[in-house]
Order: structure tokens, then C-alpha cells, then sequence
């Protein structure tokens, strides 16, 4: 089942969010893709002044690639609008994110911003999180943080690459994927993951989206 039109056309929606001399944060993952690309068009159509934050290497990249002019968080006091995916999104409109490793980075722009979309077909929306969460973690921290997560009634995996190395994030950390099966409190269960030493974010964030875009089949998605 392919979301792609429905991905297509709710990014071009989306850009009517973004006005000229605006700090836009660029977040990763299919669909914050396909934005990032039709607003590299939509600058050189417009004539618009805008900088693009990014939250990972890949995205930098492409949005290079496009001609759209970047500067890096730390440049700023506030992001205007970010514009990012999500690994699954619950009834509350709490978000995991991480399945990429920028979740560090990500989690910084939604802080800075005065206003997060996030953009997701329909099968990343669920009642409760059941998916594993992401957790960076400082590379010292592995087998502590492995045993609070254990406490927390989660079982907590490293996350490798194919040939079995452990998976580094830009930031030089691990990332650990916790399972805690259903999670029917998310906010109390990322706030517990965060006080853990050694933990640098969770795949939990507490910031919820101010818009949700949800891509459906035959080309066609809903705005929340």
C-alpha cells in the first residue's frame, strides 16, 4: 500500500505554512523529505529569504543539494516552524521518534520552535504506543541504562547495523530501542527514561505537534 501521493500532496499543503524570512526547521524521514524538496521550489518561485535548520546529516544533504540555505541551531533563538515524521503518533498526540538516530537533534528543534508539524501516513497512527522507544544513550552508560530500563519493566536492546556494529548517532551515542509493550502513559514513562544517567533523549517527546498531517490511501490525507 503506497502512501506517496497522499505524502505529495499534503507536503505541498503544508507550505502554505511558510512565510517569506522564516527559520524552518527540517526534520527527517519520508514525508519531511518530500517537503524539504518542494520548498527548495517554492523559495526559487517566491523569491523567498529562508534558512533551513537540519536534524540530520541526510537531510542536510538533500537540502543542499536543493539550494536551500542552512544554518544550525545553535545560530538562533527560535525556530519558526519545523516540519518533521514520526515512528508512531498515539491518541493523545504524543510522538515517538529516533528510528533514524536524530532524535537528539529533533527534539532540540521542537523546543526552539513556535510551531511543529509532523507529517505521517496513516499506519504510524495508533490508540497507544506499542513500538520500541529509542533512547540515547552515552556509550559509558550501555549496561546501566539497560538495567534502569529493566526497572522500568522494558527490555532494552542495542541498536546495530547490519554487520552487527553497534549504530553511532551523529552526536557520537548509542541508541538503545526499549520495549515496554503497551504504553498507556507516555509522558510519565519519558520523564522517567530522561532522569536516568546517561541518558541524552527519548524517543518520547513531550513537545505534541501543533498540526498533524496524516497521509492516506488514494492520495488523500487529513489535517488535527
Amino acid at each position: 500500500m503506497s502512501y506517496d501521493d497522499a505524502i505529495e500532496a499534503l507536503s505541498n499543503d503544508a507550505l502554505k505554512l511558510v512565510k517569506d524570512n522564516s527559520v524552518i526547521g527540517l526534520g527527517s524521514g519520508r514525508a519531511a523529505t518530500t517537503l524539504v524538496k518542494s520548498l527548495s521550489k517554492l523559495i526559487k518561485i517566491k523569491n523567498y529569504n529562508i534558512k533551513g535548520v537540519p536534524t540530520s546529516l541526510q537531510i542536510k544533504q538533500i537540502a543542499e543539494k536543493t539550494g536551500i540555505p542552512l544554518i544550525e541551531a545553535d545560530q538562533v533563538e527560535y525556530i519558526d516552524i519545523v516540519f518533521d515524521g514520526a515512528d508512531q503518533i498515539d491518541s493523545e498526540k504524543f510522538v515517538i521518534k529516533g528510528g533514524g538516530g536524530a532524535l537528539l537533534r529533533e527534539n532540540i528543534l521542537f523546543s526552539l520552535a513556535k510551531k511543529v508539524v509532523v507529517m505521517a501516513d496513516k499506519s504510524k497512527f495508533v490508540k497507544n504506543f506499542t513500538r520500541a522507544v529509542p533512547v540515547e544513550v552515552h556509550p559509558l552508560a550501555r549496561n546501566s541504562v539497560s538495567l534502569a530500563i529493566q526497572k522500568l519493566d522494558g527490555k532494552a536492546s542495542l541498536r546495530t547495523l547490519d554487520r552487527g556494529y553497534p549504530f553511532f548517532t551523529e552526536n557520537g551515542n548509542i541508541i538503545l530501542d526499549c520495549n515496554f509493550g503497551t504504553i498507556k502513559n507516555p509522558k510519565v514513562l519519558t520523564q522517567k527514561i530522561r532522569l536516568i544517567p546517561g541518558v541524552m533523549e527519548s524517543g518520547i517527546f513531550l513537545r505534541k505537534p501543533d498540526i498533524i498531517y496524516r497521509a492516506n490511501t488514494g492520495g488523500k490525507f487529513e489535517i488535527f
